[in-house]
């Protein structure tokens, strides 16, 4: 079958996001609110239109201004970013973003954001190196041999532990590692290249709607909002539960009849006969593989390192830098254990990086989106106008439409903690007037921009595609039907949330 793509590649999309976010610094008004952050946690730091100014670093300092966030907080680290200040928007002069600023944006926004780029890079070398040894695909055959039969039930389990991670410690970049190793394991099940597509990318999505303890959303959020991160805990489990369950029922149903029939798979349908960037070939065994001590202590260095990158980031506050630096360690590790040339070490790992190089390109334009409205003036004034529109509706017309302000802004402001400390503030004095429950504020949001991650290019899923070598078209067509019934759950839980 003739490959039938018709979309735009991923950062051809991207640039089309950032040309209308640039048309759109002319048509809206400019606008700011003035920002507070601690310096060093010696004085707060108020900037503003007229300039930066000096305020005592202290609890008064933030309730005088209606920031209700223990100063507890910004000592600790949790609150990093800039924190808009309720009540002080103002209009300010134009600054429309011409074809330069367009040009700048994907070269800042990979400067922003090239922390987390060379940590996609280093995972590219990592798996070169790791696939070199054979030990992954050994392995591979293994699992699939051992799970001969009860795929289903693999599926299950995935999809449960990478929601579980995402809605407790926050899972977005360490989840595209695991492409790699599960789409030949998926493949070879007799499935396509969606199922792993939707059980790493969906999983990871899905666990974020009604995360848990996820520090960088509830946590976070429900700080900047003033409010317990516990509040309305429970109504999220329910709803993280629910969610979940459908996300695993909705994969299953589709991988068993693409397993009955192939012809059935919507990326055949869609995009032809593709394959991704790298190897997908295990053999398949009429008896159990046996592997030996050597591959089982590469395979033990291989789920080590992933569990002391999770262990890293919940308990010791790791991130890129520290990860980046695990994986490099790893793979010189394995290449030490394999006996590996030199030589050959270095050429894998940066034939590695560069497979890698367009998802790390493709996360770097995304954060240029974000750069144009910031400096065309034009994110807080999106805010200032909608939420002016949502204060004058009744409690459940007010949610509702902040669940779709969430939805449509998300689009603009890919970062979680980012959209939490720029828009709580303001919304949580907002719901205060309406007498809506906090936790339901937090909820709206978590709830709208995480349902819209499932499709907004500014997100991982045009990195995620990229490593799967599906079309945006076929994930949109795929993932629809199961994102209507999420929205309509999450629609009842905030309904309910604000009668109860």
């Amino acid at each position: 079958m003739a490959n039938k793509k018709n979309l735009p590649a991923p950062i051809t999309i991207l640039m089309m996001v950032i040309v209308i976010a640039a048309i759109s610094t002319w048509l809206l008004p400019a606008g700011q609110y003035n920002k507070l952050f601690a310096d060093n946690n010696q004085f707060f730091l108020v900037t503003s239109p007229s300039g930066p100014s000096k305020l005592p670093f202290s609890q008064k300092t933030l309730d005088s201004l209606g920031i209700k966030i223990p100063i507890q907080k910004f000592i600790s680290g949790d609150i990093r970013k800039p924190v808009s200040i309720p009540g002080s928007y103002q209009k300010m002069k134009r600054s429309p973003q011409g074809f330069i600023k367009i040009l700048e944006a994907p070269i800042k926004g990979i400067i922003d954001s090239i922390d987390i780029a060379l940590f996609i890079l280093v995972i590219g070398g990592f798996m070169f190196v790791f696939n070199e040894t054979g030990a992954i695909v050994k392995g591979i055959e293994y699992i699939s041999y051992a799970m001969k039969g009860r795929e289903p039930l693999l599926i299950i389990m995935l999809v449960f532990i990478f929601s579980f991670l995402r809605a407790t410690y926050g899972m977005e970049e360490e989840a595209l590692v695991f492409y790699p190793a599960l789409v030949p394991l998926f493949l070879a099940a007799g499935y396509d290249l969606l199922v792993p597509l939707a059980v790493i990318f969906g999983g990871t999505s899905v666990g974020g709607i009604a995360a848990i303890t996820n520090p960088f959303t509830v946590i976070i959020a429900s700080n900047a909002a003033g409010i317990s991160w516990m509040d309305g805990l429970y109504e999220r489990l329910l709803l993280w539960l629910f969610c979940t369950a459908a996300m695993m029922w909705y994969i299953v149903r589709y991988a068993a009849k693409v397993k009955k029939d192939p012809s059935a798979s919507l990326v055949y349908k869609i995009d032809g006969t593709v394959k991704p960037t790298y190897s997908t070939s295990i053999q398949q065994h009429d008896r159990a593989p046996v592997l030996d001590i050597k591959t089982k202590c590469l395979l033990l260095i291989y789920l080590l390192t992933f569990m002391c990158m999770i262990i890293g980031i919940v308990f010791f506050n790791w991130w890129t830098i520290e990860m980046s630096a695990l994986f490099l360690g790893s793979s010189i590790l394995v290449a030490v254990i394999t006996r590996m040339n030199e030589k050959k070490f270095v050429e894998e790992f940066v034939k590695g990086a560069e497979n890698l190089l367009s998802v790390a390109f493709i996360i770097g334009v995304a954060r240029g989106v974000t750069i144009v409205l910031n400096d065309g003036c034009v994110s807080d004034s999106i805010l200032y106008y909608a939420s002016s529109v949502v204060k004058h509706f009744s409690p459940v017309i007010f949610i509702l439409g902040l669940l779709i302000f969430y939805l449509f802004f998300s689009l603009f402001i890919s970062s979680s903690s980012g959209m939490a400390v720029l828009t709580m503030p303001v919304i949580g004095a907002l719901a205060i007037i309406i007498n809506i429950p906090g936790r339901e504020i937090v909820n709206a949001y978590m709830y709208g921009m995480n349902l819209m991650f499932f499709l907004s290019p500014t997100s991982l899923l045009l990195p995620s595609l990229a490593l799967v070598n599906v079309s945006y078209k076929t994930w949109a067509r795929f993932i629809s039907p199961i994102l209507l019934a999420l929205l309509f759950l999450s629609v009842l839980f905030l309904v309910f949330g604000i009668n109860s």
